[in-house]
């Protein structure tokens, strides 16, 4: 058989040409009902599936755009310390953050954008999971922070979607320190009496989780999401209980009261104009309409005494 490799295939080359190499991601196959789907028909409807309305994982560049109108501009975040502690395990820290960013083509896990949503105002933040897991670092708290003093600045709502594995182990107890800078950023938006609204995707876990993720004005999240702070293993372990079918689940915390409601991805965009019209624009005042003035009845006619009536 050497003839046919050796001799006749690179003939065949030689005519016809080499073909192209066919790029592996051209197909992608849903984790709940294992369908195959082409990327472009999973990209246009917003990573949803095709078939069983699965939500995959959507990145932070294709949520904003999918939820501002046109015209979105992102805001450039201030620079946090790249590696403060000096961190490393198998690989350098700063090595795993310069790869991290050369692939997502963002400096940390959270972009910020300002905009309008239905030609509403509104400031967002979206988290970046495949960014380190969307961990919670110093560059996270500090992209929170700017979103939450630039939507006071703006007088605009702010939304942030979470997606997020937690704190930020390389950067130790000053990723921890995270978790209370996010929440009193919360108070500086609900101090200045505008709204704030959480949107959980999956998965949202761990400090993000226990901190800023939980304190929404509306709470919503996508259907299926992945929300808790510990992994149920270690919640079984620590109860010695078995979790109820769906425990951490989005529709799960939604019956006992966690969440304000479950949305679908494709109705988000209009289920958030929809609640910052209702939380911000005030309602025209009721006048009250006075019921018509009857016309006026005519005075009653003098009545003539007769004859009898008259005093003898």
């Amino acid at each position: 058989m050497n003839w046919i490799t050796d001799w006749a295939l690179p003939k065949i080359k030689g005519l016809i040409g080499t073909s192209r190499e066919v790029p592996d991601n051209l197909w992608h196959k849903c984790p709940a009902c294992e369908q195959m789907i082409f990327h472009r028909d999973l990209e246009r409807n917003l990573m949803v599936c095709t078939s069983c309305g699965h939500h995959m994982r959507l990145s932070a560049q294709a949520r904003i755009k999918a939820t501002l109108d046109e015209g979105w501009s992102r805001i450039e975040l201030p620079k946090a310390p790249a590696d403060p502690l000096r961190f490393r395990d198998q690989r350098r820290y700063s090595d795993r953050l310069k790869d991290a960013q050369a692939r997502n083509t963002a400096d940390d896990a959270v972009l910020v954008a300002q905009g309008s949503i239905e030609g509403r105002k509104a400031v967002v933040a979206a988290f970046e999971f495949a960014f380190l897991g969307g961990s919670m670092g110093a560059g996270v708290g500090e992209a929170l922070v700017t979103a939450a003093k630039l939507a006071v600045l703006q007088d605009a709502p702010l939304i942030v979607f979470t997606a997020s594995g937690g704190a930020r182990m390389q950067e130790g107890t000053i990723s921890l320190m995270q978790m209370p800078r996010t929440v009193i950023a919360t108070r500086l938006v609900k101090e200045a009496g505008l709204p704030f609204i959480v949107v959980l995707c999956d998965p949202t876990t761990g400090g993000v989780t226990a901190s800023f993720a939980m304190l929404g004005d509306i709470q919503i999240a996508e259907p299926g999401a992945l929300i808790g702070f510990a992994g149920a293993r270690v919640i079984e372990q620590t109860v010695r209980e078995k979790l109820p079918e769906g425990f951490q689940r989005a529709e799960y915390l939604l019956e006992h009261g966690i969440l304000d409601m479950v949305v679908k991805r494709h109705e988000m965009r209009a289920t958030l104009a929809r609640l910052i019209s209702l939380l911000r624009e005030r309602l025209p005042p009721v006048v009250e309409e006075r019921p018509p003035e009857l016309p006026a009845l005519p005075a009653p006619e003098p009545v003539a005494e007769t004859e009898a009536a008259k005093p003898a």
